[in-house]
């Protein structure tokens, strides 16, 4: 018989580490590139994150709290999504720091230009979104109030892929490695075992 762990958020868990973001985990990181309305370089990873629609491609990331991406995002109307790689974990992992500094120097990455927004893209990065600012939503609670979180989301308007990635017209998912967020204070996973199954008709 199933024993439960019961709790009300609002009464908090009763437990060592909030098990919200481990139970919905793996979640994709949005590594997030952005430059100031002063043209000031951003790049922070946000675990909060997803693709939200196919057509057009409408991607979002969450900043709790008024951080530097969500600024940005708002003065130039546009963000770049990086895939964060196994490869790149480390240099990821060195963008989170809360620091005045560049964080693409601080984390010694190379840029590339990006074709239809002003930020940059991370080099080495085989996978990049440019995108439009569409929305930025604060978020409440159920009854209303406001809370110190803005879902930033955007269209991706240019697309960046590696063509390693590509094999016979389809992305393959696990070549490029990508990192996932998990629950506690420090758990990542790299993409992992693979089963297929197809929709029914």
């Amino acid at each position: 018989m199933t024993e439960w762990h019961f709790y009300e958020p609002a009464q908090g868990h009763g437990l060592a580490h909030d098990p919200l973001n481990a139970i919905v985990a793996p979640r994709p990181i949005g590594w997030i590139s952005t430059v100031s309305a002063e043209g000031r370089r951003n790049l922070a990873p946000y675990s909060f994150f997803n693709l939200f629609s196919y057509r057009p491609p409408i991607i979002g990331f969450c900043s709790l709290g008024e951080k530097d991406s969500l600024a940005n995002a708002r003065a130039r109307g546009a963000f770049v999504w990086n895939l964060a790689t196994r490869d790149l974990a480390a240099a990821m992992n060195e963008t989170s720091a809360a620091t005045d500094e560049d964080e693409f120097v601080r984390a010694g990455l190379e840029t590339l230009p990006s074709a239809r927004v002003a930020a940059p893209r991370v080099a080495l990065s085989p996978v990049q979104f440019e995108c439009e600012v569409t929305q930025i939503v604060q978020l409440r609670d159920r009854n209303g109030a406001d809370l110190p979180g803005w879902l930033v989301l955007g269209e991706a308007v240019a697309v960046h892929i590696d063509r390693a990635m590509l094999e016979d017209g389809v992305y393959r998912t696990e070549r490029a490695r990508p990192i996932l967020r998990g629950g506690g204070p420090a758990e990542y996973f790299e993409a992992g075992e693979k089963f297929a199954m197809r929709r029914p008709e």
